[in-house]
């Protein structure tokens, strides 16, 4: 569970979560064109790909190829754990 952990606390890769939360399977290219247009990210495809690769690590983005494309997808199976940690069943009521 660390690695989520580690993973959520670089503000980058909450908002790359956040991105594909609302538009999931987007291809490198897009997510980076959103984070420049919509939040002002100015790093490059190679950063960007990396804190990807960060977050595939924790399992909160999964990927796969089409064709030369790389596709990525939120997978929030690993928070369900942090939810577990701390909150009451009578709080998610």
């Amino acid at each position: 569970m660390g690695d989520v952990y580690q993973a959520l606390a670089d503000a980058t890769r909450r908002l790359i979560l956040d991105e594909l939360s609302e538009r999931d399977g987007q291809s490198l290219f897009e997510l980076c064109s959103r984070l420049a247009m919509r939040h002002g990210v100015a790093s490059s495809r190679q950063a960007i790909s990396q804190h990807i690769a960060v977050l595939e690590d924790a399992g909160l983005v999964r990927s796969h190829r089409s064709g030369r494309t790389k596709i990525h997808h939120l997978h929030t199976e690993p928070l369900g754990d942090i939810v577990a940690r701390w909150v009451r069943p009578e709080e998610t009521s």
